[in-house]
């Protein structure tokens, strides 16, 4: 297809290559001197006072996190059903149980109301998703938390530079935040995340746990002043460490975040404008004074369109632009509705949003003309389908 649109792609300047090329010319190609930096720069980004460990995916740092909490066999953890499969899995990788919790419908997270019926003896934690970089209402889920001695830890994959009442992402109450660093996201290193904490217990077993329960890593073994071939291994850990090449692109992506982030919020108000006589659902706002990361740009088609949402999608690919769904809840996939046992209309609210829901294309690389076409494209499709 001619000048195909993509639903996203990462934006990516010479800073970045130049530090990929330095990587490669130090020899350091895994965990070395310039994931150190990246993850002292995240620490920097977030005002200090709590400790930064770079991995090699959200996914990765999710699970990371949850083992050092204590979750385990038996183990109940809430989250929300309107996520990538990922924020669940984790907790089965433990022998855990996802427990879910339905959605506002405003917001696409969490609904804090619906939490505290679903603690038993059995939860550990919470898991709140900012869904397409859009802070959860955090100061009710901490309390709750606090209520029932509950550990939270934030999925903050799509929620960078998000705030809340004024504070970043990463910087509340929570035990532990999850950031995602994968190709599409507001800061991207291709794969990779960081886990952040202010707890220096967490951080110490997360930094073993990600490569192999080994009680030093590579750098600290090859680095030092004297010969230091010696070390121990401590746990069964696992092999989540970040290299030195992804760090190298972080480094530079972590210094545009507040540009990126302005220009997904003009794109986003763009869109808003554009849109605000036609028969869809805008996407939440950010409350005043806060940040809204804007990773996706999720538009909701009204009963007043007389196409299907699959017939929207297809229509726009006609025309030569991607579009996505975000998400397909977790109730109605196969795994998670076979083993537990789930109904669709067990989440009404996720499942009407889901319906209904299409991400438009929203990243720092695309150009006020490739805007005006999406824009065009969706007003001449809806325009052309009102009952």
């Amino acid at each position: 297809m001619v000048n195909f649109l993509p639903f996203a792609l990462p934006d990516i300047g010479e800073e970045e290559i130049n530090e990929v090329i330095d990587s490669l010319h130090s020899g350091w190609l895994t965990t070395g001197p310039k994931t150190k930096q990246f993850e002292q720069d995240f620490v920097n980004f977030l005002g200090g006072n709590v400790e930064a460990i770079a991995v090699s995916s959200a996914t990765a740092g999710l699970h990371l996190a949850l083992e050092a909490i204590g979750v385990g066999p038996g183990d109940e953890v809430i989250t929300t059903p309107y996520t990538f499969t990922a924020t669940a899995e984790v907790i089965r990788y433990l022998g855990a149980h996802p427990v879910f919790v339905d959605i506002n419908p405003d917001t696409f997270n969490i609904d804090p109301n619906k939490i505290e019926e679903k603690i038993t003896s059995k939860t550990k934690a919470i898991i709140p998703v900012h869904f397409a970089g859009l802070s959860c209402e955090m100061d009710e889920i901490l309390t709750i938390a606090r209520s029932y001695g509950l550990k939270v830890v934030e999925d903050a994959a799509h929620a960078l530079p998000t705030t809340y009442k004024g504070r970043l992402i990463g910087t509340l109450e929570s035990d532990v935040t999850v950031y995602s660093f994968y190709a599409t996201k507001t800061l991207a290193t291709g794969e990779g995340g960081m886990i952040v904490t202010r707890n220096p217990e967490i951080a110490k077993r997360c930094r073993v746990m990600r490569l192999h329960g080994i009680s030093r890593d590579a750098f600290d073994r090859y680095t030092s002043n004297k010969p230091s071939w010696y070390y121990e291994v401590i746990a069964p850990g696992f092999k989540y460490n970040l290299t030195d090449l992804a760090s190298s692109l972080g480094i530079h992506q972590l210094r545009k975040v507040y540009k990126f982030q302005k220009k997904r919020q003009e794109m986003a108000e763009n869109y808003n404008e554009a849109f605000k006589d036609l028969p869809i659902i805008l996407p939440p706002k950010a409350k005043e004074n806060d940040l809204h990361a804007w990773h996706l740009y999720v538009i909701r088609l009204t009963d007043d369109v007389r196409i299907s949402r699959e017939s929207f999608i297809e229509q726009m690919f006609q025309k030569g632009i991607g579009c996505s769904v975000h998400f397909i809840p977790l109730h109605i996939q196969p795994y998670w509705r076979d083993t537990y046992q789930l109904q669709p209309e067990d989440y009404p609210n996720a499942l009407a949003n889901y319906k209904h829901a299409v991400s438009l294309p929203l990243y720092t690389k695309m150009t006020e003309e490739d805007q005006e076409r999406v824009i065009k494209a969706v007003y001449d499709i809806i325009s052309s389908s009102i009952i």
